[in-house]
Order: C-alpha cells, then structure tokens, then sequence
C-alpha cells in the first residue's frame, strides 16, 4: 500500500521533526514598536486575575514583517505591562498574524491571543508606516519618521504572560465534573513566555499612533495619554514558556471574549468620549 500521509509517523520520523524544529536558524524581523502611558484604572480592567497592573500604565504595540524561509510573516502585538508576583512582564491582548501556520502554533502551544489579521510594515526614505488591521478597520497605526540612529542594546529578555485552556466541548463546561459550570473543559493555566532578543539596527522615530474603534479588537479604550517611545528595529528572537500556575476557572471566563471574535461584542459600546 502506497504511503498514507494522514497515518501515524513512525518513532524516527517523530524524533527527526523534534530534532528540525529546535535547531532553527536566527529568524530577523523588521519591525516597528510603540508605547505610550494610557489610564491606570483601563490596564486594571482588562488583567485576567492573578496578574496586577504594574506601576507605570503602559501599552506596547509591536508590528513586524518576519523573514521566515520561504514566505514572509507579518505579526503584531498589543500587550498591556502587567505584575505576577514579583515578575514584571506584558499581558498581551491581540496579536494578528498573516498565516494560519503562526496562529496555530502559538495559541495551541503557549495560549497566545493570536488572530489571523493585515499587518502592515512600510518604510520610504525616513518616512515610516506600520498597522495592524482585522475586519477592514486599522484600529492600530504608527505613523512618523525616522528622526536617528540609537545604540544597540545588549542581548535582553522579556517576559510575556498568557493563558492556556480549551474551552467546555458541551457549552457549560462541565469538565471533569470538577468545576461545574465553569466554561473550560479543564482547569486554565498561566504561562510565563520568556523572549531571548538580539538587535542589529534600532532607529528613534518621531510620529504619533492612531486607535480606531473596532468592535473585536477595541484597543481604542487604552487611549494614548503621552508616547514614552517609538522605534523601527531589526532583531531576532527565541522564547520558552513554562506554566507556573493553574488558575481559577471562574475568575478568568469573564475574560473569555478577550481570545475570539465573540458575536454578542455588538452589545458592548465603547466607552463615553473614547475615539471612534
């Protein structure tokens, strides 16, 4: 019988894709990162217990094109900084991605909030443009230009929080029987995402960031209140995760909606005097 792709590996064709997959060359993107203060009582808001809000209300946007073998990525982030214990670290809220390939992963892997979306990455002369975009709406866009040449910082990590979990097959989130009612089919866990970066090029830009009004991807409730810093970089990066802690069931579902494109988010208006 000829092969039959969808039939079981053997043990060497396992072992062979675990060996190819951590052996990866150093993967550069070229990308563009902004943050800026924004409302304390909004960062709290929107942190999933047990993560705190840290001392400074920041929100760091990241839009990048990453240079993988054989097709270019885009990939985005919008992460609020948050506390666990005493790890400072940044609670992202959305991250859009140009495949399938790098959504999956990430979600199924780490519990990363990955969304397939348009990121956006362009550079003219000084002149630079980068956004993130879901449903037809750019509802985050950097705009400016390059104003300067930065010192390259030294290897650095970061750390990014994120919750995994499945949620209940049945609807009600029976479970085990465990926690009735709680809408997983088990309980959710916290991952600590550690990021190895290296940086070869970093550029200061001067511009401005723009929200806009989206109702799957309301990142225009954190409002930019002053712009701590804007770059355009080169750099490469690794991650590990390791969960660190099971949480509560109940104190993480009203944070559901936070991870889909969640139908009864046409009820949530935004907030009185927020852009639109």
């Amino acid at each position: 019988m000829a092969r039959v792709r969808y039939g079981a590996r053997t043990e060497a064709e396992i072992a062979a894709a675990r060996t190819k997959s951590t052996r990866l060359p150093d993967i550069w993107s070229t990308g563009v990162v902004a943050v800026w203060e924004t409302d304390p009582d909004v960062v709290a808001a929107v942190l999933p217990p047990p993560l705190k809000p840290t001392e400074r209300p920041l929100v760091r946007a990241t839009v990048s094109r990453v240079d993988l073998p054989g097709y270019p990525l885009g990939a985005g982030s919008v992460a609020v900084a948050a506390a666990h214990g005493d790890q400072r670290g940044w609670y992202p809220l959305v991250m859009p991605m140009t495949h399938e390939r790098a959504l999956v992963g990430g979600r199924e892997v780490f519990g990363e909030p990955k969304k397939l979306g348009e990121v956006v990455v362009e550079r003219d002369g000084l002149v630079v443009h980068a956004s993130l975009a879901r449903h037809g709406i750019a509802f985050v866009e950097v705009r400016g230009a390059v104003s300067g040449q930065l010192p390259l910082p030294e290897p650095t990590e970061r750390t990014d929080f994120y919750f995994k979990f499945l949620p209940a097959v049945d609807g009600s989130g029976a479970g085990d029987g465990s926690s009735p009612g709680s809408g997983f089919d088990a309980d959710p866990v916290l991952v600590h995402c550690v990021r190895r970066e290296k940086v070869r090029k970093l550029e200061r830009i001067t511009g401005d960031v723009v929200l806009r009004e989206s109702m799957y991807d309301p990142v225009a409730d954190l409002p930019v209140r002053r712009i701590v810093d804007i770059t355009l970089g080169e750099k490469t990066t690794d991650q590990k995760g390791r969960v660190v802690e099971r949480v509560s069931a109940q104190a993480l579902l009203p944070y559901l909606h936070q991870r889909y494109d969640d139908p009864l988010q046409i009820h949530d208006g935004p907030p009185e005097g927020s852009l639109r």
